[in-house]
């Protein structure tokens, strides 16, 4: 099955995040919470998460600023984040969404709702989350039969290119740099250089880019790699 989505709750209201937690657990979310603006960075840049649920007023660095630091981090630009506030007023509504939000939820609201935004978020940043097959593009990999196609047609990969593949179609279109690929695919304890990386890569590419295929596997200078059909364009 795939991973469990990661969602970071960045709220100072403990009895809003006992009541978020609840139901955001429902859902087998992998939850990681912080009432401080600084330690959600810290935390969304040791382990990126799915979707950041943020709140406008917390503590330390305003969430207007975490939402801004997030989208200038490479590795986090692309991260779904749905902002929190109490400020129902269109100019503040639109500065957040001008900022870098996806969404905007003006308190008090539904829990229910909020998780259904979540759901949403990640349906457009991972549609595969909930099921067995993962696609992009003309690519295909069942995780059952533990199989890779790309225009219908099999490809012969390794057992860390097939990770690798599986962890880029989990999260299409977002850049990981080398770090964060050998963390996910090799693990944190993982004694592997970082030019590693690099080799596997190219051996997914001449994997999946047999027969004179587009490249899909985009190199973004000095920040890492991303799956991107653009790419190939």
């Amino acid at each position: 099955m795939p991973n469990k989505a990661r969602i970071l709750l960045v709220e100072d209201d403990r009895a809003l995040v006992e009541l978020l937690v609840f139901h955001l657990s429902r859902e087998e979310y992998d939850i990681a919470t912080t009432a401080d603006g600084e330690e959600a960075l810290l935390l969304a840049r040791e382990t990126v998460p799915d979707v950041v649920i943020l709140d406008w007023m917390i503590e330390g660095v305003s969430g207007i600023e975490v939402c801004r630091r997030l989208r200038r981090n490479p590795d986090t630009a692309q991260v779904p984040i749905i902002m929190l506030t109490a400020r129902g007023e269109e100019a503040d509504r639109i500065r957040g969404l001008e900022t870098g939000a996806d969404d905007y939820v003006t308190k008090p609201f539904s829990p229910r709702e909020l998780v259904a935004r979540v759901g949403a978020q990640l349906r457009r940043s991972r549609p595969a989350l909930a099921g067995e097959q993962l696609r992009y593009a003309d690519l295909e990999m069942d995780l059952v039969a533990h199989r890779v196609k790309r225009s219908g047609e099999t490809l012969s990969l390794g057992p860390t290119e097939f990770r690798l593949l599986r962890h880029f179609l989990e999260r299409p279109g977002r850049v990981f740099s080398r770090e964060r690929l050998l963390d996910a695919v090799w693990g944190h304890d993982s004694d592997i250089e970082l030019r590693t990386v690099d080799v596997h890569i190219r051996r997914l590419r001449k994997a999946i880019n047999v027969g004179g295929r587009p490249d899909i596997i985009r190199t973004v200078r000095s920040a890492g790699y991303a799956l991107d059909s653009e790419g190939a364009l």
